[in-house]
C-alpha cells in the first residue's frame, strides 16, 4: 500500500502541474533568430520568456504553471511594435504553429487559436460574398437575405461552440451587424458605422488585455471617412469612440494617446490638436503626467497658424556689439525662416551649403534665416558659424535636451519653420528643396492678404 501511494504521489505534479509548449515554424528560416514571448496587458507587455530559433525554423518555448490565460505576443525582430503578432494561451493546451513572411500566422495545434483563425476566415468569406452582391447591382432580396441568414447562423455557432473558452469574448466582440430587411449600399454603411461599438465593452480585462481594442478603434476612426471633408470626419468619430469607451478611464487615456500619436505622427495637426485640447490634456493633467502634458502643449504650439514660441539669442549690433535680443523683436522681412540643425547630422551638413546659396539669391526684406544648432560642441558649432555670416545663429546647448527644441517639437534634424512677418508658422518643409519651393511660392504670391498684418 505504501509503494502504491508514493507512486501516485510522483505522479501527482505532473498531472497537476504540467507545463505546457509553445512550438513553432518561422519561414524564410534564415530570416529569423530569435522569438520573444510577452503577456499582454491593458498598459505594457510583459516579458515571459524567450527561445533561440534553430536553423530550420523551429523554436520551443515552456510556459510556467502558472502563466495568466489571455493574449500573448511572439516579437520575431526590431522594432518589437512592427515585427510580432499576437496569439490566446489559455494554459490549458499545447499550441503549435507557423507564421511566414508571406502568408501570416496558421495555427496546427491549439482550440483557441484554430477555432478563432476559422471564425475570421468565414466572416471574411461572408463579407466578400456581401461585396459581390452590392457590386452586382442586383436587388434580390432572396439572395439578400440568404447571404445574411448565414451571416447570423455564422455567428451564433461560433458564439455557441466557443461558449467558455477565452476566444468567446473576442467573438462576441466581433458581432456582425446584420439587416432585418434589404438595404442599399449607403443605408448599409450607415448602419454598420452607427452599429460599430454596440457589442463591445470597453470595460471588459479580457479585450483590454489585447490589442482588439486598439485596433477596432483605429479602424473605425480611420476607416469611416468623408473624403472630401477627411478631418471633420476624423474629429466626429473620435467623439463617437469617446462616447463608446465610457466611464472607463484607464482605457480612455490608453486609446486617446494612441489616437494622438497617430494623427501627431503623420502631422494632421488639425486632429492631434483637436484630441489633444478637447479630451486628452485634461486626462494628462488628472493623471500628473507631465511627461504627456509636455507632448501635447510643445506638438500644438509648434503647429502650423500658432505664433511661434518665443526665445532668446545673442545678436550684435550696428556697431558690432554683443547684445540680447529675441525671436519676437526681428524686424523688417516678410518671413523668417527657423532651421534646426546640428554639426554632426550628415543631411544638414549637405543642406546648409544649399540653403545658404539659395538665400543668397534673396533678399533680407524676403526671408531671414535663424539657426539653431541642436549640439554638445560649441566650438566646432562656432567654426562652423563662421562659414554662415548671413545666418543668425543660436548654440541649442544639450542638443535633443534642449529647451527651444523642445517648445518647437523637434525630433529630427534638419527641420525648417517658415514664419511670416509677425513670426506665425505658416509652414514646415521637409527639406531643402521643399523650402526653396514654398518661399518661392510666397514671394511669387506676395499679394495684400497673404501675409498678416504687420506689427508697427
Amino acid at each position: 500500500m505504501t509503494k502504491k501511494i508514493l507512486f501516485l504521489l510522483a505522479l501527482l505534479p505532473s498531472v497537476l502541474f504540467a507545463q505546457h509548449t509553445i512550438k513553432g515554424t518561422f519561414s524564410p528560416a534564415e530570416e529569423f533568430k530569435f522569438a520573444f514571448l510577452y503577456h499582454v496587458t491593458v498598459e505594457t507587455s510583459i516579458f515571459v520568456t524567450n527561445a533561440d530559433v534553430a536553423e530550420d525554423g523551429t523554436f520551443e518555448m515552456k510556459l510556467s504553471e502558472d502563466a495568466v490565460p489571455g493574449t500573448y505576443r511572439i516579437v520575431y525582430a526590431q522594432p518589437q511594435d512592427q515585427y510580432n503578432f499576437d496569439f490566446i494561451v489559455n494554459n490549458k493546451e499545447d499550441i503549435e504553429l507557423k507564421f511566414d513572411l508571406e502568408t501570416g500566422l496558421t495555427f496546427d495545434k491549439s482550440g483557441e487559436n484554430k477555432l478563432y483563425s476559422s471564425y475570421n476566415r468565414s466572416l471574411d468569406l461572408i463579407n466578400k460574398s456581401i461585396r459581390n452582391f452590392y457590386n452586382s447591382g442586383k436587388e434580390d432580396t432572396s439572395g439578400y437575405s440568404k447571404i445574411f441568414n448565414i451571416l447570423e447562423n455564422t455567428q451564433q455557432e461560433f458564439e455557441k461552440v466557443s461558449k467558455g473558452m477565452i476566444v468567446n469574448t473576442f467573438i462576441k466582440a466581433k458581432r456582425p451587424y446584420v439587416p432585418e430587411t434589404f438595404e442599399d449600399v449607403p443605408t448599409f454603411s450607415s448602419h454598420i458605422k452607427s452599429n460599430y461599438f454596440k457589442n463591445i465593452d470597453f470595460g471588459n480585462e479580457t479585450l483590454q488585455n489585447s490589442n482588439f481594442l486598439i485596433k477596432t478603434v483605429l479602424d473605425y476612426v480611420i476607416g469611416f471617412i468623408d473624403p472630401n471633408n477627411a478631418n471633420a470626419s476624423y474629429t466626429e468619430n473620435v467623439d463617437t469612440v469617446v462616447k463608446a469607451i465610457g466611464e472607463n478611464p484607464k482605457i480612455k487615456s490608453i486609446l486617446l494617446e494612441i489616437l494622438w500619436n497617430q494623427f501627431a505622427v503623420e502631422e494632421n495637426e488639425v486632429v492631434a490638436n483637436y484630441i489633444g485640447s478637447n479630451y486628452l490634456l485634461d486626462i494628462a493633467r488628472a493623471n500628473n503626467d507631465n511627461e504627456l502634458i509636455n507632448r501635447i502643449t510643445y506638438f500644438k504650439n509648434a503647429s502650423i497658424g500658432n505664433t511661434a514660441p518665443d526665445f532668446e539669442f545673442e545678436i550684435k549690433d550696428e556697431d558690432e556689439k554683443t547684445k540680447t535680443s529675441r525671436l519676437s523683436a526681428l524686424d523688417g522681412s516678410n518671413n523668417y525662416l527657423i532651421f534646426f540643425w546640428s554639426t554632426t547630422c550628415s543631411h544638414c551638413l549637405k543642406e546648409i551649403p544649399l540653403l545658404k546659396d539659395f538665400i543668397k539669391t534673396k533678399t533680407k526684406e524676403e526671408i531671414q534665416v535663424v539657426a539653431i544648432a541642436l549640439d554638445d560642441d560649441k566650438y566646432r558649432w562656432k567654426n562652423m558659424t563662421y562659414d554662415y555670416p548671413d545666418f543668425i545663429h543660436v548654440f541649442g546647448e544639450g542638443k535633443w535636451d534642449n529647451p527651444i527644441g523642445y517648445q518647437y517639437n523637434v525630433s529630427g534634424t534638419p527641420s525648417y519653420f517658415i514664419l511670416d512677418a509677425n513670426k506665425k508658422i505658416i509652414s514646415k518643409p521637409y527639406d531643402i528643396g521643399a523650402f526653396k519651393k514654398e518661399l518661392n511660392s510666397l514671394i511669387k504670391a506676395n499679394k495684400p492678404g497673404l501675409y498678416p498684418e504687420r506689427k508697427q
